[in-house]
């Protein structure tokens, strides 16, 4: 996904690529361990994500452009 500032949160990043439905449901999969960025296991919902991170979510990868 391409975005135009410099970051954007790791909870509003997954309801731009529609893996999440709500902010809600953001902070519990990321709460549970389930999202991991570039590799990682990542527990903070503020996580700023630049472009060249990638995000994995249930067999899913997302890079940020």
């Amino acid at each position: 996904m391409k975005i135009d500032t410099e970051f954007i949160k790791l909870d509003s990043f997954l309801k731009a690529v529609d893996v999440v439905c709500s902010g809600g449901e953001a902070k519990i999969i990321i709460s549970e361990g389930m999202v991991s960025v570039n590799g990682e296991v990542e527990l903070r919902r503020g996580r700023k994500l630049r472009p060249g991170d990638r995000v994995e979510l249930g067999g899913n990868s997302f890079e940020v452009e």
